[in-house]
């Protein structure tokens, strides 16, 4: 037996529960994970609260994971790694688990550099910020603003963007996020309401921004405004009732793009080589390791969903210690 967060309804999040479960077993092909930490994400919150028109029910939700191997093919146990995917929490059982089943081909070695809570805060961020700059089609050289920079995808992005060569600046709310990425040596914008985000933006790239990614979906319009020519818009996340108003006649006279960014397009074979990718990356310094998230116990799974949907917390992984 294990424990693991079960829901068998959605519309709301007390419908999580914590239970003790059948421990899973590998089929052919596949392998079991005993999960060291897993990452809370908004998508996760999102499905339980049945916004998501991907879940099937009952289900174990979480998609992001880090872990050591304890039943597949002899090579691979005591092996650390590190796995996300579409298929985990909506039509498998997803991480917020003691223990995953998932494909062999589904999951990467974890970088030795990251702990288990760092790998498993970088799933869905790291793969949904760097579809988002492959998309953007962005070049070594090109100016990116990542609008939402503070969060767990733009920090992602900034970090991958610059990986690839890119002059960054980020947009942020508060000044205490600006005066940290500042820290870091990234140039920012501070949003405000009365803000001309399209001459904030020239004052660091004054042919208009090559990439603008939007973590926020809330700045649709004035984005199209800040780029430059034949430059191009990412968003990956949208209004509450889903809708904003296009500046259309900005967006032809420039030559512009906008691409839609989905995570759950991918799958976890998908997202195997994406890890792969950043796992060399991160083991020749070529990025910088993430923020250590803040880790709780899965036994507080209930709370952390809680803070992630009230955005009252940072990035959140759920550990197992035994």
């Amino acid at each position: 037996m294990m424990k693991a967060l079960r829901f068998e309804r959605v519309g709301s999040l007390e419908a999580l529960r914590l239970e003790l479960v059948p421990a899973p077993h590998a089929q052919f092909g596949e392998v079991v994970i005993e999960v060291r930490a897993a990452g809370v994400n908004p998508g996760d919150v999102m499905g339980v609260l049945g916004r998501m028109p991907y879940a099937t029910l009952a289900r174990t939700p979480g998609r992001d994971f880090a872990g050591v191997v304890v039943e597949g093919p002899p090579e691979l146990i005591g092996e650390a790694v590190w796995g996300t995917g579409k298929e985990f929490g909506h039509a498998r059982d997803g991480s917020h688990a003691q223990r995953i089943v998932a494909p062999l081909d589904g999951i990467a070695p974890k970088p030795a550099g990251l702990s288990f809570a760092q790998a498993a805060a970088c799933g869905v961020p790291y793969t949904t910020a760097w579809d988002a700059l492959e998309r953007t089609r962005q070049e070594a050289g090109d100016g990116v603003l990542v609008i939402g920079a503070a969060g767990a995808v733009g920090r992602a992005a900034l970090a991958l963007a610059r990986w690839r060569g890119a002059q960054v600046v980020g947009a942020v709310r508060r000044p205490q996020q600006a005066q940290a990425l500042a820290a870091e040596g990234i140039e920012t914008i501070l949003l405000d309401g009365a803000i001309d985000l399209e001459s904030a933006v020239r004052r660091h790239f004054p042919a208009g921004a090559d990439v603008v990614l939007d973590a926020t979906g809330a700045w649709l319009a004035q984005s199209v405004t800040a780029l430059a020519d034949f430059g191009r818009l990412a968003v990956i996340a949208a209004p509450a009732d889903g809708l904003s108003e296009l500046p259309q006649r900005e967006l032809y006279r420039r030559g512009a793009g906008i691409v839609g960014v989905n995570s759950l397009l991918y799958g976890c074979r998908t997202c195997a080589q994406m890890l792969d990718r950043f796992s060399v990356a991160f083991a020749t310094g070529l990025l910088p390791l993430p923020p250590a998230p803040e880790e709780r116990p899965l036994d507080a799974a209930l709370g952390a969903y809680r803070d992630v949907a009230q955005r009252v917390a940072g990035k959140i992984v759920l550990v197992n210690t035994a």
